[in-house]
This record gives structure tokens, C-alpha cells and sequence, in this order.
């Protein structure tokens, strides 16, 4: 009786498995398109490494007869790939266990999104790329845009073309290094009517379907989107570890401190505007304190929450005996760039306690920028 077949790794021991010990270093030349050139870009660094020292060999790279390509490949060792056989047909997959063997320092494994032939060990190449870091062995590998998951469904929407193949963005952020291989889209397109890419007869094809020029420009921002996604997580990790000031910022993140009063969803309903007119990250921040245990103001409270939640934003709930200081605090350590607070068309006493406190946040948080939205009194 043969033993069952082990059951696949979730995400999360994939990820825990890479974590807990040495592992390779992975880097994913990512695309918007094909033909911008990510492969050629992952075989001329291959090649600089190899005349480097390095040890370097090709896993699999398909050349997709481009003469260019396939001449930067020529150069490099190539593992032999093994041979599957599925519904009668012979396919030329990658050998995992060649390159295990092999063990060079680095591997070119192209196509992260390929789906591997019945019968492999894994169902994914990026699950073969995953096996080869847990070896210690650093991978270059290239992935288009439209391949990463929660891209996917915009792309399909965009283009009208099925995206059959897809990573799961867990895998892209387990990358050391996402490296963009851009093409203007119009350098792209005449690419293609050269024939660089693909033959006559399918370029002509393609120029009126995934590659109008409509669908080129969409694409590339969704990659440059990502890319400047890794940068900001790369730049998050670099400013913890060296402890640098909130200044250190790229992407915006704009954060709405909010209280029990109604008014407050106002202030939401602009951050979120405001998040999105700048791409970026969008917080909704609130303080606790004793005044709002009443049922009337707990309700109130809640009702702004779920409004913050409906649009979008990543809801977080502060607990601290100085309001100002307790925010500045939070919008510090994770780099908020932009704050809006509320202000009631309040006189005297009132008004003085609020400008206290604010100068109090601006003075513990002098690198973020404060709107002052006026709200009617409460």
C-alpha cells in the first residue's frame, strides 16, 4: 500500500520554514507586460555574477526564440530538465532535484507563475523556487504583473483576457529584491511590430488585444505600484533596524484621528479621498478614554468605526493618557506623513485646550503634515 502522498504547506509554514533558518536570497525581475525585458535583464546579471566568481546555472529559462536572449543564455550552465509524460504527451519541466544536487550559489528559475505538470512534486514553480531557498541556494526568477493574485481581477476586468496562472502576493513579499523591467509602452509596441517578441501574424494580434496602448500604460502603473510597495516595506524594515527619524518616508500614508462625535465621518470620508488621490496607505486612529464608556457615545463611536472600515481603512485603537502624545507617538514609529484632525468652532477655554494639544502632537511629531478640518460643535 503506498503511503498518501504529504499534505502541501500553507503560506504561513512556508513562510515560517524559510524564516527559522539560513535560506538563499531571492529576487524577482517583475514585468508589466511581456516582452519588456525581465528575462534578458535576469541573464545579463546572471552573466555579470558568473564573470564575477559566482556560481551560477540556469534552472529553466525559456528564450521564447528571441535570438538576443538565447545568446546570453548559451553562456550559462544549464541543469537538464526532466522529461514528464501527460496524456501522451512529453513536456520538458525544471529538475528540482538536479539543482538540489547541483547546489550552485545561484539559479536562474524564470516564469515564478508557471503551473507544473501533473504528477510533479509541487503544483506551482514558485513552490519549487521556496524548496530551492530552504536549500540556501539565492534565485532569480521573473513574474509579469498580471500575474500577482490580488492583481489579477483588475487585469481580467482591464483587458478581458483570463489570467489562468497566478502567485500569491505572500510570495512576493518573501522577495529580498523585486527589480522593475521597464519599457516605455510605446517602445513596447514598436518592439512588437518589429517582431521582437512575437512572429508577424501574432503580433498583429496582439497589438489589438492585451497590447493597446490603453491596457500598456494601466499595467505599467499597477507594476510600478508594486514595486514601489516593496521599496516602502524594504525602507520600513531599513529605518527600525537603524532607528531613524519619521521623515524617512516614500508611499503617503494619511491617518484621520477620529472621536465619538458624528462629525468624524466626515474627516474619514476626506482622509480616505485623500489617500486615494495619492495612492497611498490610509489609517483611521482613535484614542479611548473614559468619556465614551456612556451607551450613547459607544454607539456613536462604533458607527464611525464601521464607516472606517467600509472605505477601507486600517482601523487602530490607541490607548494612552495623552491624546497628542499617544498619537504622535504612533504616527512617528510608523511614518505617517499625513494627519487630519477635526477642529469645533469652539471660543475661550475649549479652544485654548485644543491648540495646546496640538501644538503638543506637532512639537512630539514635527515630520508629519496637519490638516485642520473645522467641524460644527458637539
Amino acid at each position: 500500500m503506498n503511503p498518501a502522498p504529504p499534505r502541501p504547506k500553507t503560506p504561513d509554514e512556508w513562510l515560517a520554514s524559510v524564516d527559522e533558518q539560513k535560506r538563499g536570497r531571492f529576487k524577482i525581475f517583475l514585468g508589466y507586460a511581456p516582452g519588456v525585458g525581465k528575462t534578458f535583464s535576469m541573464l545579463s546579471e546572471a552573466v555579470r555574477r558568473r564573470s564575477r566568481g559566482e556560481d551560477v546555472v540556469i534552472g529553466i529559462v525559456e528564450t521564447h526564440g528571441r535570438p538576443r536572449t538565447a545568446e546570453l543564455a548559451a553562456q550559462l550552465e544549464q541543469v537538464p530538465r526532466k522529461q514528464m509524460e501527460y496524456k501522451g504527451t512529453l513536456f520538458d519541466e525544471m529538475n528540482v532535484d538536479a539543482i538540489l544536487v547541483r547546489k550552485p550559489q545561484v539559479v536562474l528559475i524564470d516564469e515564478l507563475a508557471h503551473t507544473n505538470i501533473e504528477g510533479s512534486e509541487h503544483t506551482k514553480r514558485f513552490q519549487d523556487v521556496l524548496q530551492v531557498l530552504e536549500a540556501e541556494i539565492d534565485v532569480l526568477s521573473t513574474l509579469n504583473i498580471q500575474h500577482v493574485e490580488s492583481i489579477t481581477p483588475r487585469v481580467q476586468s482591464l483587458t478581458g483576457i483570463t489570467v489562468r496562472e497566478t502567485v500569491p502576493d505572500w510570495v512576493l513579499d518573501r522577495a529580498d529584491e523585486i527589480v522593475l523591467s521597464d519599457l516605455t509602452p510605446e517602445a513596447l509596441v514598436h518592439r512588437m511590430g518589429r517582431g521582437d517578441i512575437y512572429p508577424a501574424d501574432r503580433a498583429e494580434r496582439a497589438l489589438q488585444n492585451f497590447f493597446r496602448r490603453g491596457n500598456l500604460i494601466a499595467l505599467r502603473e499597477m507594476a510600478l505600484q508594486r514595486v514601489t510597495k516593496a521599496v516602502d516595506r524594504t525602507l520600513d524594515d531599513y529605518v527600525a533596524r537603524k532607528q531613524l527619524s519619521g521623515h524617512w518616508q516614500i508611499a503617503e500614508r494619511v491617518a484621520v484621528c477620529i472621536s465619538a462625535n458624528p462629525e468624524s465621518r466626515d474627516l474619514i470620508a476626506r482622509g480616505a479621498r485623500m489617500a486615494e488621490a495619492m495612492n497611498g496607505e490610509f489609517y483611521v486612529l482613535h484614542v479611548e478614554n473614559e468619556s465614551e464608556v456612556a451607551e450613547e457615545r459607544r454607539r456613536s463611536l462604533d458607527a464611525n468605526i464601521h464607516f472606517a472600515e467600509n472605505v477601507g481603512a486600517r482601523v487602530v485603537r490607541l490607548k494612552g493618557r495623552s491624546v497628542p502624545s499617544t498619537t504622535a507617538d504612533y504616527v512617528s514609529k510608523n511614518r505617517i506623513t499625513q494627519v487630519i484632525f477635526g477642529r469645533s468652532a469652539v471660543k475661550g477655554w475649549k479652544q485654548y485646550l485644543y491648540y495646546h494639544a496640538l501644538g503638543q502632537f506637532m512639537s512630539d511629531a514635527p515630520h508629519v503634515d496637519v490638516h485642520i478640518v473645522t467641524q460644527e460643535a458637539k
